[in-house]
């Protein structure tokens, strides 16, 4: 009898797995350096510098003059090549015009959250860590999700490049590291430091899941990790699975903000309804063990909105009118930059030039930059150093 269908098994399985993989490692072959490693091509010129670090071009001058500063680099036609961010931070630390919170400060520790995937979390997560980054912040993410996302934008391919032994699981399970220090990973932006992600990580639910039972400290684990080395950041950004698991309740207990991504759909808002509900149900049981702390902030973000979109627009003013000040007055608008970047295993903050019109790009980064914005602001307000700084600048 003849078949009108395919059978598909183990071994087809094993085959896609491959052909996958293959076709990441082109995309790595064609994006990133010779030896493979990827590396931030950007470089700012003087005007642009002047105004990151917070002085004029003149100040910069006067400094590379002096010897303060070292000389530019130049081209074959003694033009200045621009700056590197490794360098701005260098004359930052020399202006005295690093934004790092006093270590009487407590560092913010920052889950984008959501128990619903496809909402732009690992969007936010490298953006907003990138932006930070850029304002000379020193910025650790740890990628809590075994998808990975966060941890292939930023260069590795998670299964391939790591072993467990490298990610969140020794630690949370194995009870064999006293700190999470063996899983900080330099990365090519300069502050930024991260612990990956793989899919060992899936592993983590179900063994946390049969731990903790009789044993709720288990849900502290995470939290008593980031305790060991969050002295040396100023914010700490987690990006959670998107489902409803001891992950995501550990992510809950050791954060102390949050961002709820949302794009504006039916669907999504009412994704997000039933998350609250089921972030109550959380908290609820971390209340339970009497591990129940307050967040210094929680923000809901309208995502990947659509201004051509008439129910986008009519569902985020909805939005905004349910959520009033625990939503983010910026929209992350949706956007073919970030697409494209994407396609790229890059950020739209890496691109070395737009991708499909300058017009986009502009647009695009000026979404990005009011969102982190934004959230910058929200962080420093947490900082008590940095309150007279904020009533300055008229924002506090």
């Amino acid at each position: 009898m003849m078949s009108y269908f395919e059978e598909i098994g183990l071994d087809e399985i094993r085959e896609i797995e491959d052909r996958s993989y293959a076709i990441i490692e082109k995309l790595r072959d064609r994006v990133f350096e010779p030896d493979r490693t990827k590396r931030l091509g950007l470089r700012f010129n003087i005007g642009t510098t002047a105004e990151m670090i917070g002085r004029t071009t003149t100040a910069i001058r006067d400094a590379e003059k002096a010897g303060r500063l070292p000389l530019p680099s130049l081209d074959e036609r003694k033009r200045r090549l621009g700056y590197t961010l490794d360098e701005i931070n260098e004359m930052r630390k020399l202006f005295g015009t690093l934004p790092w919170r006093k270590e009487t400060d407590d560092p913010l520790i920052l889950a984008i959250q959501n128990f619903k995937g496809g909402v732009g979390k690992s969007t936010v997560t490298c953006h907003t860590a990138q932006y930070l980054a850029l304002k000379g912040y020193r910025v650790c993410v740890i990628d809590c999700d075994s998808q990975a996302t966060t941890t292939t934008l930023f260069g590795i391919n998670p299964d391939l490049d790591l072993d467990d032994k490298d990610t969140l699981y020794p630690y949370l399970l194995h009870g064999g590291e006293t700190s999470l220090h063996y899983a900080l990973l330099k990365t090519y932006w300069p502050g930024i430091t991260l612990i990956p992600s793989n899919l060992t990580l899936y592993n983590a639910e179900y063994e946390l899941a049969s731990k903790v039972h009789g044993n709720p400290s288990m849900f502290s684990r995470l939290r008593e990790g980031i305790d060991t080395i969050k002295n040396e950041f100023d914010v700490i950004i987690l990006d959670p699975p998107p489902a409803l698991g001891m992950i995501s309740l550990s992510v809950l207990r050791a954060a102390n903000a949050l961002i709820i991504p949302v794009p504006p759909s039916t669907v999504d808002f009412s994704s997000t309804a039933h998350f609250f509900t089921m972030l109550r149900e959380a908290l609820e049981v971390l209340e339970k063990f009497g591990m129940l702390g307050k967040y210094k902030f929680l923000k809901v973000l309208a995502s990947k909105v659509n201004d051509n979109k008439s129910a986008h627009t009519e569902i985020a003013n909805m939005m905004h009118m349910v959520y009033e000040n625990r939503m983010l007055d910026s929209k992350l608008k949706d956007s073919a930059e970030i697409d494209n970047a994407n396609a790229q295993l890059m950020t739209v903050y890496e691109l070395p030039s737009p991708q499909t019109s300058r017009e986009t790009y502009n647009r695009c980064m000026a979404y990005l930059n009011s969102v982190n914005r934004e959230i910058e602001l929200l962080i420093r307000k947490t900082w008590p150093s940095h309150h007279e700084s904020l009533r300055k600048e008229g924002v506090m």
